[in-house]
């Protein structure tokens, strides 16, 4: 099996078992047909539990694909128990139980720990606006994720991931393994493209997030990102922020999907051609 995703991350690419963002490694997606075939074999034979995870979450306005968090958890066994002490088809440690009010022994109660789970996801889908980021922090806490977006002063996932521990990493390359057997890979990845038009910076040691309103477009290689903000009065620095991973997107296919704040926008448009062409004469293409 054989899929291309594009422009879904800035600069992702799934082509076959590996999936790129900017360029760089993001999860080994485990697209065999055995594979495959071994997810949606435990989706059918838990058909019953499966229909009801799904209704909860739709009950509590959240994809149907969160169902795929509990498959990878525990295959949907309410009695295992891993190393680390978490229990039930959510894997449910004690104290993250007991922050939502459910008792250390009723993590094994289907109703009362999905209850639970959906209440959890959803808080903390409130918090960083992105599934990917969403299961991370499940499987790691919410400080982990907060000390690793510190490090990389960002809350993009593929820059701050590799300041998580390797388990919460594999974690997330299992669920993105999930979501492409199900075929709800291309949603996830588009709900985190999303996402990353938030523009995040940090004063002081707190994280401060802006919501910028942009428009996108299309550009080529042969646009220069020094002459676009020549054009623009703007730095090439912010270019970049509202465009993370394009250097290397053009660079990998030739074109990319270009954002620029709403107010902006128009002014690019009708200066286009002229930066092409100035991009070109000065032979600084896919150039910073």
């Amino acid at each position: 099996m054989k899929m291309i995703i594009r422009n879904i991350f800035t600069g992702v690419m799934l082509l076959g078992t590996v999936v790129f963002v900017n360029g760089q490694f993001l999860a080994a997606s485990d697209t065999s047909e055995n594979s495959v075939k071994k997810y949606q074999g435990i989706i059918n034979s838990n058909k019953d539990l499966v229909e009801f995870i799904e209704q909860l979450l739709l009950q509590k306005g959240l994809p149907k694909h969160l169902r795929n968090l509990a498959l990878i958890e525990s295959h949907f066994n309410r009695n295992i128990t891993s190393s680390a002490g978490a229990v039930g088809i959510w894997q449910l440690m004690t104290a993250h139980a007991n922050q939502y009010g459910l008792t250390e022994q009723n993590r094994t109660d289907i109703y009362k720990s999905t209850k639970t789970a959906v209440i959890s996801l959803a808080n903390l889908y409130k918090k960083y606006n992105n599934w990917v980021t969403v299961v991370a922090a499940y499987n790691c806490g919410e400080g982990n994720i907060a000390k690793a977006m510190q490090a990389a002063g960002s809350s993009h996932y593929h820059e701050f991931s590799k300041y998580l521990p390797g388990e919460t990493i594999n974690h997330v390359k299992k669920y993105l393994n999930a979501c492409y057997a199900t075929g709800e890979l291309e949603s996830v990845l588009s709900n985190y493209n999303s996402s990353r038009l938030n523009k995040v910076f940090f004063e002081d040691g707190n994280r401060k997030v802006m919501n910028a309103s942009l428009s996108e477009t299309e550009i080529n290689a042969g646009f220069s990102l020094k002459v676009i903000a020549d054009e623009l009065n703007v730095e090439v620095d912010k270019i970049l922020a509202w465009n993370p991973g394009i250097v290397q997107e053009l660079q990998q296919k030739g074109e990319s999907t270009f954002y620029l704040p709403t107010d902006l926008m128009p002014d690019f448009l009708l200066r286009k051609t002229k930066i092409l062409s100035r991009s070109i004469k000065e032979g600084s293409g896919v150039q910073q």
